[in-house]
Formats: structure tokens, C-alpha cells, sequence
């Protein structure tokens, strides 16, 4: 019993959770998490209206191995910077952990989520919860999109780029490249473009 209440305890305190002294974290630094597989510009609007809110916007690029990504999370990464690249106080960076671990790794106070639509308010809310329990030192802050990129997803972005269509109106022309030369490696995967949940 007491060495199950231990490894809990060291869990815990992985997560800054269940200790006197909570990880510190810094209310001016926001984390937008995603797997951005690719980052479109919705996620760009969305990047660029969050960052005069705060000191620093951290893009935390998920590796997401689970989700089988198009690209390889580097390929993800250095799209992302190519895309917000005119945003200053903005860092772009991989991770492959815990959400709660990375923000503590950062100090970051906020966790920035998009909502393009109701359908979206379900799943972000029980995720906020969950993230209220495992860094309860950071808060949720939710934007929506501006209105011409409410409709634009990930997944969507692909399925048009997959099929041949032109997608230089929803991502930057370094995706939009990418996208290309990956469309023509053999084995390359095409589907019919209709909305599916989407990767963010």
C-alpha cells in the first residue's frame, strides 16, 4: 500500500500536481498545443491574434504517433515556423510527453485551444477538465477563428491536397509545397474530401 501511495506521489508531482508547492507558472506565457499535421492558416490566425495578449506564445507540436501524422513531427515543426515566422513572440517547438509535463518544462500559465464550431465545445471542454486536474496551476483560454477560416481543418486541407486540389487559400506556400512533394512519393494516400475529425 505504501509503495503504490508513492509511485502516485511521484506521478503527481511529475505533473506539478498534489504538492505544497505547485510548479510555478507564468500567466503571460501560453501554450497552443496540436499535432498541426499541417499547420493551416487558421491555426495562424489564431496564433497571431493570441500573441499581443501575451509575453510569449509557445506552439507545442505534438508527436502524436497514435494519430499515424502525414508528416514526420521535425517536417511539422519547421512547417509551423515557416508559416508564423512574422510572428515575433512566438516559439515553435516538438514535444513527445505529457501535456502537463511540457507546460511546467516551460513555465507556461495558459493554455490557448481553438473552437471553430459547437461540434468542437464537447471534446475541448473534457479536455480542459482533464487538464484542470493534471495542471491545476494553468488556466484554458479558448478563441475562435476568424470566419473565413472556421471550415478549415487539418484533415481537410489533406484530403484536397491528396486529390490534386488547390489549397494556397488555407496554408502558407512552404505547406502547400510540402504538401505537393508529398503527394507525389509513391504509396501516397488519397481519399474523398469530406470533413472528418479533424487533426489539430
Amino acid at each position: 500500500m505504501r509503495l503504490a501511495l508513492s509511485r502516485r506521489r511521484r506521478k503527481m508531482a511529475q505533473w506539478g500536481m498534489g504538492t505544497d508547492k505547485p510548479a510555478r507558472s507564468n500567466p503571460r506565457i501560453a501554450v497552443y498545443p496540436g499535432t498541426f499535421d499541417p499547420i493551416t492558416n487558421g491555426h495562424g490566425d489564431l496564433v497571431a491574434r493570441a500573441a499581443p495578449l501575451f509575453d510569449k506564445v509557445i506552439v507545442a507540436v505534438a508527436k502524436s504517433s497514435g494519430k499515424t501524422p502525414r508528416f514526420e513531427l521535425a517536417e511539422r515543426v519547421k512547417l509551423a515556423r515557416a508559416a508564423l515566422a512574422d510572428v515575433s513572440n512566438v516559439d515553435v517547438r516538438g514535444f513527445d510527453t505529457l501535456l502537463a509535463r511540457f507546460m511546467t518544462e516551460c513555465g507556461a500559465g495558459v493554455i490557448l485551444r481553438g473552437l471553430r464550431a459547437v461540434s468542437d465545445f464537447e471534446y475541448e471542454f473534457q479536455l480542459a477538465s482533464m487538464n484542470r486536474h493534471l495542471i491545476p496551476q494553468a488556466e484554458t483560454l479558448f478563441l475562435t477563428p476568424a470566419e473565413e477560416w472556421s471550415f478549415i481543418s487539418s484533415s481537410l486541407v489533406r484530403e484536397i491536397a491528396s486529390l490534386g486540389g488547390d489549397v494556397s487559400n488555407f496554408v502558407h506556400p512552404a505547406v502547400q509545397k510540402a504538401l505537393r512533394r508529398h503527394r507525389r512519393k509513391p504509396g501516397g494516400r488519397a481519399g474523398s474530401a469530406v470533413p472528418r475529425k479533424s487533426s489539430r
